[in-house]
């Protein structure tokens, strides 16, 4: 009889118009990685979240140790030594780090909280795993893989046994996700069960010791890693073969499209620069791509030139025209699309539907509008053929809520509308963050099109591989300027690497 610490038998979980989970099993053993992989709406993190109390089975047990538990909501799977780190974190942003750490379970002497014990267990903690946090930071100040350590840490401060990690490193850095490979296989050492949901095949073939597949809610098999190939679990996952390598002809740059002079952003976390002084330009018929290790100044250089931060100083020019202190609408008329970095923050409205969402930058165009009402059919129509063209899976096709959708899926919705407006210049930051391989192929595929159609794209990545496969040029970012310009065949990932960390420049 093998010794399983978590067994998920016979498990369905049905939403209006979708079987997400139907009739899956999977088991855990003591001291394993199992990772679990899935397309985009596979039904993973459903999954996950019937495991954590999120959601009720309509059919199956859950066992424990061989025992049938009854997991009613998060509660009883914390007191089952159950953890999960969700996709999209689980934080109150205007708490400090120690204050979301210990949420819910304070240590308090007759009413009064005591937080020096639980400061000094939670920096004991830090130390142990390699997970440096400041206790005292503010969420909603620090950066997303900090937002993540927090998170792990509020598993172990609960002394979990069963870790689920849903995606957890969709938005890490190549660095930070070295990191937490290690730490998962230090907790695994420890005798801890981990669950690790993820699309990215070279982390499972990594640190997981075996992989159950899931295709369109059903089960597909589960094998060991040591006996299979990454090719062999993409087909398992997609049912086809899938091209790891973007083909693209060489690129063939004309006009400038973006002319970027002298930038220079404040930050909102610190009181010095976030940008600085940074100049450089996008042409007609190219890719180029901002790398740099997250928190270098990326995120605010795609805010000051999308609109969403004003410049402290510099010039922005698109298509010949100065845009500096234009709003956000009349950049998104003369031709500018940006697929957002935080895609709940600034790239869907949550509670509006899905096909309401494919037509935000756009319901005011004749198309959709006429005599101050909006026109219905014709946005349903778009919506269908958005979702169709971008295989956008959701479970009552386009009056879904955005809520109710999977990331991967929400990702593709947001993909498709800056895509199909058809932009002079479409700005993509991470754009396959959270995307299944099969997802990944199609989008890199679109924006090589986008390119080849004679448009610019200023592409933002945390993704090594994607950088050196889809852009045309490298400009590397390093604490708030340009150190470096690369181009991507002449240069290997360890050259870029240097110029990321700061260790090189031009």
């Amino acid at each position: 009889m093998e010794n399983y610490a978590i067994e998920m038998l016979n498990i369905t979980k049905r939403f209006p118009g979708i079987i997400a989970n139907d009739n899956i099993t999977l088991q855990l053993k003591k001291g394993e990685i199992h990772a679990l992989l899935g397309e985009n709406g596979a039904g993973k993190s459903t999954l996950m979240s019937v495991l954590f109390g999120l959601y009720q089975p309509e059919e199956g047990v859950i066992k424990k140790d061989g025992e049938v538990v009854k997991i009613n909501d998060p509660n009883d799977a914390n007191r089952l030594g159950i953890g999960m780190v969700h996709q999209h974190f689980k934080l109150v942003e205007c708490f400090s780090v120690l204050d979301n750490i210990i949420l819910g379970v304070e240590p308090n002497t007759a009413g009064f909280l005591q937080k020096k014990e639980a400061r000094a267990k939670v920096l004991a903690l830090s130390e142990k795993y390699g997970l440096q946090v400041d206790p005292d930071a503010i969420v909603s100040d620090i950066t997303v893989g900090m937002q993540q350590r927090t998170e792990i840490l509020k598993m172990l401060y609960r002394e979990n046994e069963i870790l689920i990690f849903d995606e957890p490193t969709a938005v890490l850095t190549p660095q930070e996700i070295e990191e937490l490979m290690q730490i998962m296989k230090g907790l695994a050492k420890e005798g801890k069960s981990i669950l690790f949901i993820s699309h990215k095949l070279n982390e499972i073939m990594e640190v997981a010791d075996r992989c159950s597949v899931l295709r369109k809610g059903k089960y597909i098999g589960t094998v060991n890693i040591a006996e299979t190939t990454k090719e062999e679990l993409s087909r398992m996952m997609v049912g086809r073969d899938v091209e790891f390598v973007v083909a693209k002809d060489p690129a063939k740059p004309t006009d400038v499209v973006l002319n970027v002079e002298h930038m220079t952003v404040a930050s909102k976390a610190h009181h010095n620069n976030a940008v600085k002084d940074v100049s450089f330009q996008v042409r007609k018929g190219e890719i180029v791509c901002i790398a740099g290790i997250d928190g270098n100044g990326q995120t605010e250089l795609v805010y000051g030139i999308s609109g969403l931060e004003p410049l402290k100083s510099g010039k922005l020019e698109f298509l010949g025209q100065d845009i500096t202190k234009m709003p956000i609408r009349k950049r998104s008329i003369m031709g500018m699309s940006h697929i957002p970095e935080d895609r709940h923050k600034h790239g869907l409205v949550l509670d509006y539907s899905l096909e309401n969402n494919l037509v935000l930058q756009r319901y005011f165009e004749p198309e959709f509008t006429g005599a101050g009402f909006l026109k219905k059919d014709n946005i349903r129509k778009y919506a269908e053929r958005l979702i169709d063209e971008y295989d956008v899976r959701s479970g009552q096709g386009p009056i879904t809520p955005a809520r109710a959708m999977s990331g991967g899926n929400q990702q593709k919705a947001i993909v498709a509308r800056e895509i199909d407006k058809n932009p002079k210049l479409l700005i993509a930051v991470q754009p396959t963050r959270g995307l299944d391989v099969g997802a990944i192929e199609f989008i890199h595929k679109q924006i090589v099109a986008h390119r080849d159609a004679g448009n610019a794209v200023l592409l933002v990545s945390l993704e090594l591989d994607e950088v050196m496969s889809l852009s045309d040029r490298i400009l590397v970012m390093y604490e708030g300027e340009i150190v470096g310009e690369l181009d991507p065949k002449k240069t290997t990932v360890e050259e870029m690497g240097l110029y990321m960390a700061g260790a090189k420049r031009q």
